[in-house]
């Protein structure tokens, strides 16, 4: 077992999750008709096979992304509908340095490395499953990081000196 102190970065805190249907306008009619999420944006990706629009709840650095999601193609990949639980995204305080050292340590990760993801962050993503090469991954899921901004990494620190 890996100690925390070993460890050269932390994980802050939810940053999205995702759901994905055939139909973005049915999740809407629960995630903002019905419990009163924000659209604050949309996203089109040909590459990723999306058509995203983003939600938030709560505010400030502790503002949770909701991304309701639909193909562009349903025969495409990746197939963001198929999952209904697409993925779950973590405030990571250094990507870089994450990223680095997971794969150190036999962490998969999705093609693409780090990127610009849908709300302007970097972002990558751990494999939902793990190989022979990297026998660690999501077991299932598929796990977003995401660059926090140094606003949500002081209000996380901030929160912790608190405990």
């Amino acid at each position: 077992m890996t100690t925390a102190a070993a460890r050269p970065f932390k994980v802050l805190g939810i940053q999205q999750i995702a759901i994905g249907g055939p139909d973005k306008l049915r999740l809407q009619k629960l995630w903002v008709d019905m419990l009163g999420l924000e659209v604050t944006g949309t996203f089109k990706s040909e590459r990723e096979n999306v058509d995203e629009d983003i939600c938030s709840m709560g505010s400030g650095p502790f503002k949770v992304e909701v991304d309701l999601m639909q193909p562009l193609d349903p025969e495409k990949k990746p197939a963001v509908h198929a999952t209904p639980l697409n993925h779950v995204g973590l405030w990571i305080d250094d990507l870089p340095r994450a990223v680095e050292w997971l794969a150190a340590q036999g962490v998969r990760f999705a093609p693409g490395g780090i990127r610009k993801g849908a709300a302007g962050f970097d972002i990558c993503f751990l494999h939902p499953k793990a190989n022979d090469e990297f026998p660690i991954a999501g077991e299932g899921v598929l796990i977003e990081m995401v660059q926090a901004p140094p606003e949500v990494v002081s209000a996380f620190s901030a929160l912790a000196t608190t405990r």
